[in-house]
């Protein structure tokens, strides 16, 4: 099937032959026609599916089709996304694919300038893109109100739910108009998931484009056991001698993240650190320069695990499992893209081995163990260490901090800019046992909500 076959006009078409776009992916072809015709969707979806295109470019026709002109501080399409970088991500293509009309994009989120985004809204938009606290705070300023959104889109709505944005949630559809289409996407659908997803949508085409909680096929999953005070020396290693095109790093917390950044500084090895307390000029200019690959390195908390589209990411380390397991398939989502191949690599405490079985029990398979590289302890002992280490609270040398609260805005530590060598391959030889043997029991701990600075 080409996408000219599923009744897009001829402005969208050409907006698609100019990026070079002729096949849709699955969720794409599944949801255009309906959407064409107006019906609300319920998808099921994880980021890298297309699932973006999938609900702009049948809105734009509609949108178009309808020949209405945005009132003052009104928007006819409404999309919520939970981080910044997600919507931004989401305006950059709407934007792309409303070139052959007269539709405007504009986005709202923490981090960027509030007095731009009302001039920005005092005219009308026909597409606006946020982030649930920015929105709400313009909409109680009097800068915006919902009353003509003609199309309403919630992406990510279990990160949405994770975040703690459920009372926004529910303020913001009592604001829109009953009479509107609505389209819900999700990449997991827990009971909870489907309960939030009936106050949204009415009589809902249903789309599931992989299974639940389904971990890229083409992944190679892998994990060591080590101690938590050997995770620094561990990741240094890994990342001096492996052969690695761009690599993420996750943590738990903001304050992980920056101290993991800073030790590696101190052993040459250049990165950048995302995360809720940096600024958005900071977090911009950290994307960037990862994309470009002028620094190959990013070191990142779970705000990141879904909105950065990045390709060429061919190695993903989970610093710290996370302790609730669906943002394991998110981060580990982050390679292999775009038909490539990629390589997870996950450090387990004796404390995070409950997490891991909540993982492997989700994702219904066994994560390969490595045992640690040969000479591991000697190869350590010669690693600088920092002279002023960021400090580390107990929880955290435990790892036994849930989700850290996202938002506000920190100073940015600037990081040495020299590459790390590209040197013989990391040697890890498998190790004998299961992925899930070790310290049992332990509950799974839900972090607190989310700031509105997002």
């Amino acid at each position: 099937m080409q996408f000219n076959q599923l009744g897009l006009s001829k402005s969208v078409l050409d907006a698609l032959t100019a990026k070079g776009y002729t096949t849709p992916t699955p969720i794409q072809a599944q949801s255009i026609p309906s959407l064409l015709e107006g019906r609300d969707l319920l998808g099921i979806a994880q980021t890298g599916t297309g699932k973006t295109a999938a609900f702009v470019l049948p809105s734009i026709d509609r949108l178009n089709a309808s020949n209405k002109r945005p009132l003052p501080r009104q928007c006819r399409m409404l999309v919520l996304a939970p981080t910044r970088e997600l919507a931004a991500q989401i305006a950059d293509n709407a934007r792309g694919y409303a070139k052959g009309s007269r539709l405007s994009v504009v986005t709202v989120f923490g981090g960027t300038s509030v007095h731009k985004n009302r001039q920005d809204l005092s005219k009308g938009v026909d597409i606006l893109v946020a982030t649930p606290g920015r929105l709400i705070d313009l909409i109680d300023e009097g800068h915006l109100t919902l009353s003509a959104v003609e199309i309403f889109v919630l992406d990510e709505a279990d990160q949405m739910m994770d975040l703690g944005f459920i009372h926004a949630l529910k303020r913001v559809v009592k604001l829109l108009p009953r009479q509107r289409q609505s389209l819900f996407f999700s990449a997991t659908m827990p009971k909870s998931i489907r309960e939030l997803a009936d106050q949204f949508i009415k009589d809902p085409v249903e789309v599931k484009v992989t299974p639940v909680a389904t971990t890229a096929e083409r992944v190679e999953q892998q994990v060591i056991f080590v101690n938590q005070a050997e995770k620094q020396a561990l990741l240094t290693m890994a990342l001096m001698q492996l052969k690695i095109d761009r690599a993420l790093v996750f943590t738990r917390t903001k304050h992980g993240a920056d101290r993991v950044v800073k030790l590696l500084a101190a052993n040459g090895v250049a990165a950048n650190a995302i995360h809720g307390n940096k600024s958005q000029p900071q977090r911009e200019r950290a994307l960037g320069e990862f994309r470009a690959g002028k620094v190959p390195i990013l070191v990142a908390t779970d705000i990141a695990a879904r909105g950065i589209d990045v390709s060429g990411v061919s190695h993903v380390f989970n610093f710290e499992l996370p302790n609730v397991p669906e943002q394991y398939v998110h981060r580990i989502g982050r390679t292999a893209r775009a038909g490539a191949d990629g390589i997870a690599i996950s450090f387990c405490a004796d404390d995070e081995k409950p997490y891991l079985r909540d993982i492997e029990r989700l994702t219904r398979q066994k994560v390969d163990v490595r045992s640690l590289p040969e000479n591991f302890q000697a190869e350590a002992a010669k690693l600088v260490k920092s002279r002023a280490p960021v400090p580390v609270s107990r929880d955290e040398v435990n790892g036994r901090n849930g989700r850290a609260m996202q938002g506000g805005q920190g100073r940015d530590g600037e990081q040495p800019r020299r590459h790390f060598p590209a040197k013989k391959r990391f040697s890890a030889r498998p190790a004998g046992g299961g992925a899930g043997s070790g310290s049992g029991g332990g509950q799974r701990r839900q972090g607190g909500g989310g700031g509105r600075g997002r």
